[in-house]
């Protein structure tokens, strides 16, 4: 399954998300965290980030004393990395395409990032050339059903697309055939006090760019007062819901 991503659209929409993007991570610590958790022993020791961000997780295995190389489409995302020195090499690149020679890492992170790629299965094999053997790759993804939430909302008010769509269940595992893989579904759910606060934290991630393109006219007061009335909420607010997969693979 192959999607037509203007790469260099989303490294421009991350890049203007820098400076505050980690003020509004909370979904990519929550699925960092997860991804952790399935680590093997002795993950490392050279490892590369890919799709670094601002380096949030680079500084984890940095201070866990792993040797990163910090990878991101962004440069922006790289100057903010490079910043905090999260990581002993930076490298901006593209993960379907990584500009690394084979078997020079000894694993592969990736939170959050290969949903971004224009071939799921592509960017894995990518991870994986560099990786050596007896090494790991660990990603995730989001799936289709994520931020159904914003979807059903602006259908009421206007019928166009607001958030990217993802890869289906069936196309997630298509991709995955053939490769070493281990796998693990999540939804993760999160609260905030408006619509307007939910639609902030997608801008505060630098998770803007729309495939499919988007109208250039801002919101306005009547449109977000019924974005407010067809926000699916619960007791604790307004809710994004993202339905993720973790995976491992064994090189």
């Amino acid at each position: 399954m192959t999607l037509q991503v203007n790469k260099l659209a989303v490294a421009k929409a991350f890049g203007r998300a820098a400076q505050h993007y980690e003020q509004h991570a909370e979904l990519q610590r929550q699925s960092g965290d997860a991804l952790l958790a399935l680590a093997p022993a002795g993950f490392g020791p050279h490892l590369l980030d890919a799709g670094c961000g601002t380096g949030w997780y680079s500084r984890y295995w940095r201070d866990r004393g792993r040797e990163l190389t910090a990878l991101d489409l962004s440069s922006a995302m790289l100057d903010a990395a490079r910043e905090q020195r999260s990581a002993q090499h930076y490298l901006q690149g593209d993960i379907d395409h990584l500009p690394l020679p084979d078997a020079c890492v000894d694993g592969v992170w990736s939170n959050l990032a290969v949903q971004w790629s224009s071939d799921l299965r592509l960017a894995l094999q990518q991870f994986l050339r560099v990786t050596r053997p007896g090494g790991s790759v660990l990603f995730s993804t989001l799936l289709d059903g994520s931020l159904h939430e914003v979807h059903e909302a602006w259908a009421r008010l206007d019928g166009r697309q607001h958030a990217n769509r993802f890869l289906s269940a069936a196309q997630f595992s298509a991709a995955l055939t053939g490769l070493p893989a281990q796998c693990q579904p999540q939804t993760i759910t999160l609260h905030f006090p408006s619509a307007l606060s939910a639609m902030r934290s997608l801008k505060g991630i630098g998770a803007t760019h729309l495939h499919d393109g988007r109208g250039a006219q801002p919101l306005t007061r009547s449109q977000l007062t019924q974005l407010e009335q067809h926000w699916p909420q619960d007791t604790q607010g307004y809710r994004l819901s993202y339905h993720l997969m973790y995976g491992v693979l064994s090189k």
